[in-house]
């Protein structure tokens, strides 16, 4: 089934996991450096304080990884070499769980992704709130964010209002004038999804639903009190760098730009003249977005870019590295300071940050982040799941685990279809019940 057929203005929507069924799970984050496919196996939990609103416990059974080719900046290029590295990660993958894969939860990096907050009140005239009120408000708001060249990604009410009293989480049943909504929209290209659902397909398999990856990755990044609270996950990948900003339990912000660490590579390849390849070593193993003083003594050898073997290695102090990659990283950290107060939710994040993604792993990144950012900044690492080999336990694992923890909070949102509203889940919370009582109008 095509994510653009003519019944809706987005995705398909995912079917609710029954909190007392085990379901097993397929995810693909595709990146500009890596692509990643798990497999992972979701057992009912209690309520507990770990982790609440989570109704299962995900165990990774299955997990396959291949360096990515065709993908710049989170676009995707060649059409032909997604196919193939998504195919050899999947295979990966269903060999070490002992299972097929029909459909994926895939990650949306590209398109343009967009952040957009839709308000809409009706008048109630002194009544009760009643679910057909709620049906109207919702869909009042919801009609603004429909455009022809753009997919809903998600749509989430972040809150209800009642003659101008903000932050009422279940207005049923209550009396007042006017009856107001909240509701994030994430959205993207049209054309970049289909290409992306094009790679999919191209290998035997479906897209079973698309997240925006600043969405994913602050879902395993951050713990219940940053959520809660307000707080910012600065994904910083290989060829993009997202944001997500979330408060009281949900998402109510996110934003991307085109430069990752792989820039920063690039940086160094050009300005020690060597390979791509010596260059991501070098950052790896000595890079540092930060200065001390033993740099200037330390000396490294820089690989020539020539494939002759009478080319000795270059000289050069270490210091000289640190000074190519901190120009780039600071661009980086500015521009998401920028974006994020342009945003107008930087009272909202307040002091918290959190680092996450492959390029967060760089020496000194953190105390250059503080500097710039002027916030408590910690590496965030995939957290709620189990069974993750060691390899996939860092930062760069970070997207791939939200994507297996993003059914759980999906029923959170609510769907846009051309005839209106639809509902998406079963609903946990009074907010999620929303979706069961516009069921009833279909």
């Amino acid at each position: 089934m095509s994510i653009f057929g003519s019944s809706s203005q987005g995705l398909p929507r995912m079917k609710p996991l029954s909190s007392k069924r085990h379901h097993v799970v397929s995810v693909l984050d595709i990146g500009s450096t890596k692509v990643v496919c798990m497999i992972g196996r979701l057992s009912p939990r209690k309520e507990s304080d770990v982790l609440p609103g989570r109704t299962h416990h995900v165990e990774i059974i299955g997990i396959g990884h291949q360096r990515s080719r065709g993908m710049k900046s989170g676009v995707i290029s060649d059409v032909d070499a997604v196919e193939s590295v998504v195919r050899l990660a999947v295979d990966a993958a269903e060999r070490m769980a002992g299972l097929t894969v029909d459909s994926l939860i895939v990650n949306v990096s590209a398109g343009r992704i967009g952040s957009d907050v839709y308000t809409a009140t009706i008048d109630l005239g002194g009544q009760e709130v009643q679910r057909g009120d709620l049906k109207r408000v919702l869909s009042a708001a919801s009609q603004q964010s429909q455009r022809r060249e753009r997919v809903i990604l998600h749509a989430v009410p972040t809150g209800f209002s009642l003659d101008g009293e903000r932050g009422i989480l279940d207005p049923l049943g209550m009396y007042g004038d006017a009856l107001g909504v909240d509701i994030h929209v994430v959205t993207a290209e049209r054309a970049a999804m289909k290409n992306l659902e094009l790679c999919i397909n191209r290998a035997h398999l479906t897209v079973e639903g698309l997240v925006a990856t600043p969405y994913a990755s602050g879902l395993a990044a951050l713990v219940d009190d940053e959520v809660e609270l307000g707080c910012a996950a600065i994904d910083m990948g290989g060829g993009t760098t997202t944001i997500s900003v979330f408060a009281q339990g949900k998402l109510i912000h996110t934003d991307a730009i085109g430069i990752g660490g792989h820039h920063v590579t690039t940086d160094l390849a050009r300005g020690l003249s060597t390979r791509i390849e010596d260059a991501e070593r070098l950052k790896v193993v000595h890079g540092s977005a930060f200065a001390n003083g033993t740099e200037e003594r330390e000396v490294v050898a820089i690989p020539p870019i020539g494939e002759d073997d009478r080319d000795l290695p270059t000289q050069v102090p270490r210091s000289l590295l640190t000074r190519i990659i901190q120009a780039r990283i600071e661009e980086i950290l500015e521009m998401i300071r920028d974006r994020i107060h342009a945003s107008g939710f930087s009272p909202v994040v307040g002091k918290r940050v959190v680092l996450t993604g492959g390029a967060s792993q760089l020496t000194g990144l953190p105390e250059v982040a503080r500097r710039i950012l002027a916030r408590n900044v910690r590496i965030g690492r995939p957290m709620g799941v189990s069974g993750l080999p060691v390899a996939a336990k860092g930062p760069a694992f970070s997207t791939a685990v939200g994507l297996m923890i993003y059914p759980q909070v999906a029923d959170q949102e609510i769907a846009v279809g051309h005839g209106g509203l639809f509902s998406s889940g079963t609903g946990n919370s009074r907010m999620m019940r929303v979706g069961q009582w516009l069921k009833e109008s279909f």
